[in-house]
C-alpha cells in the first residue's frame, strides 16, 4: 500500500508537470503569435487580433496585458469607431528593448545598435590589429561596451548580440567550425564572448543573417521560399524554405561561391579548382581586371568608373561575369523553384552591365515555367547592412515562437 501511494503521488506530480508545462508551452506560441501580428499588421484592436488569430478574447486581452507590461508593445491610438467606444490600438513598442548588431570582417568589425525596428540608432567600426583569437575577442567586448556606454543603454535593456561573419557556422552552439579568413576551426565563439559580456550571444554566417534580416527588418519578407544571394569579396547564399532558414546538418549550407564551374579553373581560396568564388569575388575580378582592362586598377570602384566611362574592355568584362552568375542562379531556379531571389551584397554597384547580362542568363538558362514565376531583386545596398542583418539575429528569437526554439535549440525554451 506505501508503495502504491508513493506511486500515485508522483503520478500526480508528474501528470501536474506534463500539464504545467502544457499550458506555458500554448501560452509561449500564442504569445508569439499574438506579437507577430501586432509586428505586422499593427496598430490594431484586440477584437482584430482574437479575430486574425482565432484566439479568444480573454486570451487575447491577458496576453497583451503581459506584453505592455514588458513593454515590448503600448496602446497608442484609438481606431475608428462602428458606432460606441472607439477601439484601443496596438503597436509594437520600438523602444522596449535594444539590440547590436557585428558584422566580423579581416581586418575590422562594424556594430549597429539598433531598436526592435532594427532602426540603427548609432554606429561603431572598429580595427582588428591581428588574427588572433583572444585579441579579437579583446576587440570585440571593446566595440559593444563602448556602444553601450556612450549611448546609456543599460544592459538590462540590451536584448542580445547577433554576430556575423564568413565561415561554417553552428549556430546552434554558437561555434565557429571553420574560418575562411581567421584560419579558426572549432571555436565556441558565443560563450567566450558571453562570459565577457554577460548577455545573450548569437552566431551565423554572415550571408544567414543577411537573409533573416530580410525577414525581419523594415517591411520584412513574407515570401514562403526565397533565396538571398551575396556578390562581394565572396559568393555566398541565404536559403528560406517554408519560412524557415536552412543551415544544413552542421551549419555550412549555402556555400553557392563553391560550386565548381570548370574543374581546370584558377584555385580558390578553399583549395579546389574553378569554384564560381574563384572567378567573381572581388579579387577575382580584379586579377582578370588588371590583365584585361588596365594594369593601374586598384579596385572594384575604379573597374565600375572606367566601364561608366565607356571602356569596351571592362563593359565586356562586366557583362561576362554577370553572364556567369545568371547561369549558375538559373541552376537555383531549377533545383529550388523560389518564389523569390534577392541579390545583395557589396558587388550591387557593379550596375547595368553586370545584371543586364545576368538577368538576360537567368531567363535564357532556367526552365522557362519556373523562370516565370520567380521574382529576381537586386537591393540597394548601404555600409550599415551586414550589422542590422546580425541584429536580426536577435530579433529574430524575440519573435520566434517556442515551437522554432526548440526545434533550434533541440531543447524547450
Amino acid at each position: 500500500m506505501l508503495i502504491l501511494n508513493s506511486l500515485n503521488k508522483l503520478t500526480n506530480i508528474i501528470m501536474n508537470s506534463i500539464q504545467r508545462a502544457n499550458r506555458d508551452l500554448m501560452r509561449g506560441i500564442n504569445r508569439s503569435v499574438i506579437l507577430n501580428v501586432i509586428k505586422i499588421h499593427g496598430p490594431i484592436s484586440r477584437a482584430d487580433i482574437a479575430h486574425m488569430t482565432g484566439l479568444s478574447p480573454a486570451t487575447v486581452t491577458s496576453i497583451t496585458g503581459l506584453l505592455i507590461e514588458e513593454d515590448l508593445i503600448f496602446e497608442k491610438s484609438t481606431g475608428d469607431s462602428s458606432g460606441g467606444r472607439p477601439p484601443i490600438l496596438l503597436a509594437l513598442n520600438p523602444q522596449g528593448g535594444f539590440v547590436i548588431g557585428i558584422k566580423l570582417m579581416e581586418l575590422h568589425a562594424v556594430a549597429a545598435l539598433t531598436d526592435l525596428n532594427a532602426t540603427v540608432l548609432a554606429k561603431a567600426t572598429i580595427k582588428m590589429p591581428n588574427k588572433e583569437l583572444e585579441s579579437v575577442i579583446d576587440e570585440l567586448t571593446l566595440l559593444v561596451e563602448d556602444l553601450i556606454r556612450k549611448n546609456k543603454i543599460s544592459k538590462k535593456r540590451l536584448f542580445g548580440i547577433g554576430i556575423g561573419l564568413a565561415g561554417v557556422i553552428d549556430s546552434i552552439n554558437g561555434v565557429l567550425r571553420k574560418s575562411p579568413f581567421f584560419g579558426w576551426k572549432d571555436v565556441p565563439l558565443s560563450d567566450r564572448l558571453h562570459s565577457r559580456l554577460k548577455v545573450p550571444i548569437f552566431l551565423d554566417n554572415d550571408v544567414n543573417t543577411l537573409t533573416l534580416g530580410e525577414k525581419w527588418l523594415d517591411n520584412g519578407v513574407h515570401a514562403d521560399n526565397y533565396v538571398v544571394i551575396t556578390v562581394g569579396r565572396g559568393i555566398g547564399m541565404g536559403i528560406v524554405i517554408n519560412r524557415q532558414i536552412y543551415r544544413g546538418k552542421g551549419g555550412g549550407a549555402g556555400e553557392f561561391g563553391h560550386l565548381v564551374v570548370n574543374q581546370d579553373g584558377p584555385v580558390c581560396d578553399c583549395g579546389k579548382r574553378g569554384c564560381l568564388e574563384s572567378y567573381l569575388g572581388d579579387q577575382a575580378l580584379l586579377t582578370r581586371a588588371r590583365e584585361d582592362v588596365n594594369a593601374s586598377i586598384r579596385d572594384i570602384d575604379d573597374l565600375i568608373q572606367i566601364a561608366e566611362s565607356g571602356n569596351s574592355a571592362a563593359i565586356h568584362l562586366l557583362n561576362w561575369a554577370g553572364d556567369l552568375l545568371g547561369q549558375e542562379i538559373a541552376n537555383l531556379i531549377n533545383l529550388f523553384d523560389p518564389k523569390l531571389i534577392i541579390i545583395s551584397g557589396e558587388g550591387v554597384r557593379m550596375g547595368d552591365p553586370f545584371f543586364s547580362s545576368m538577368r538576360e542568363a537567368i531567363q535564357k538558362n532556367a526552365v522557362p515555367e519556373l523562370y516565370e514565376n520567380t521574382e529576381i531583386r537586386i537591393n540597394t545596398w548601404s555600409d550599415d547592412v551586414w550589422a542590422r542583418g546580425a541584429a536580426s539575429l536577435v530579433i529574430g528569437e524575440l519573435f520566434n515562437s517556442p515551437i522554432q526554439k526548440e526545434e533550434r535549440t533541440g531543447k524547450a525554451q
